[in-house]
């Protein structure tokens, strides 16, 4: 336990569980709790390093909030009116677990929230705001930083004790620096950012599948393309997400277009519900050098796929091979066939 800490321990024993039913003792479930830990340290290490000065924020607070936290909308950009509606939902589900005795469940959907939606998504976001040397925007975003991160340690103290309060206690508090008798997030009955959360969801998949492209085109991440939107209903929230968006989506540039009359003629294009989002294909490869590449790609493919065909077309090999072999050889067939249309599609579409 000396390798790992109390606060992995007590994660392995809760995490994935239900009321009532046993548990086992797994080593990989420590070692999950461990470098959850190790998560909310690097999160806590850039946050406390790259806020505003403390006494800019908390000024800020007082002026803004009269000592109690509220939102504030005019001051909130669509990523903060997203991380604080999933958060108030949080406080909502993980506060009724509780209440039930499912603790499993609750600790689950703080580690959930905490690793994927705080620091994989929400810190990467606001990272250009937070470096920002306008002092207005970094005050502002410091603020919800600060907030959300401290009240998600308060809803995991009850799971991880002790690494929570030396953290919480590093952090600009409002109230108690002692964790351990700090207020609850307050429990809200309506959520008011419902609209902006759907929009940053959309946004995340497009951002997604943005990756998924540029690596199956092996484009490296150094290089960055313009993104052309159609989406005249939207326009306004996709100019709100410009930032993170550019940053995030590998553009050099987000243009919002009227019409396809407007794409070029080898736009790679994602749609994510009415969305309609184009990548000139130029921009994000050498055309004939990606024609070479594909066409040696197409080669090997053919040869693989004419293996495969003679080999299952040989009597000597179907009667005498064993069953396990000749489903072995099916699959890689099927395998390379699928390789090579997606290969002869994209050499189609250049």
């Amino acid at each position: 336990m000396k390798r790992n800490g109390t606060d992995s321990l007590r994660f392995s024993l809760l995490s994935g569980t239900t009321m009532g039913n046993d548990i086992r003792f797994m080593e990989e479930k420590l070692e999950q709790a461990s470098n959850f830990a190790n998560k909310i340290w690097n999160a806590a290490k850039f946050i406390t390093m790259n806020l505003a000065d403390e006494d800019k924020v908390r000024k800020f607070c007082y002026e803004v909030y009269e000592k109690e936290h509220k939102y504030n909308p005019s001051l909130l950009k669509i990523e903060d009116k997203w991380i604080l509606n999933k958060f108030d939902k949080l406080v909502v589900e993980v506060s009724k677990n509780i209440d039930n005795y499912d603790l499993g469940i609750a600790l689950d959907k703080i580690y959930n929230f905490i690793w994927n939606e705080f620091c994989d998504w929400y810190i990467e976001m606001v990272k250009p705001r937070i470096y920002s040397q306008d002092e207005e925007t970094k005050v502002a975003v410091s603020d919800i930083l600060n907030h959300v991160f401290a009240s998600s340690l308060k809803l995991l103290h009850p799971f991880m004790p002790f690494v929570t309060s030396k953290i919480y206690s590093k952090l600009i508090c409002f109230g108690t620096p002692d964790l351990i008798v700090a207020k609850w997030p307050n429990i809200r009955g309506e959520f008011v950012f419902e609209n902006e959360e759907l929009m940053v969801e959309k946004l995340k998949r497009l951002i997604i599948e943005i990756r998924n492209i540029r690596t199956k085109m092996n484009v490296h991440p150094s290089k960055k393309s313009k993104l052309l939107i159609i989406s005249s209903a939207l326009d306004n929230e996709i100019k709100e997400a410009e930032e993170f968006l550019t940053k995030l989506g590998f553009a050099n540039e987000i243009v919002i277009v009227k019409d396809e009359k407007q794409i070029p003629q080898n736009a790679v294009s994602i749609v994510i519900d009415e969305l309609k989002v184009y990548i000139p294909f130029e921009e994000l490869v050498d055309i004939e050098e990606e024609r070479k590449r594909l066409q040696g790609e197409k080669a090997k493919l053919e040869a693989e796929v004419l293996r495969g065909e003679k080999m299952l077309s040989n009597p000597g090999f179907v009667n005498k091979a064993p069953e396990a072999k000749i489903k072995e050889e099916k699959e890689k067939l099927a395998k390379y066939q699928e390789m090579l249309k997606n290969v002869e599609e994209r050499l189609n579409n250049i």
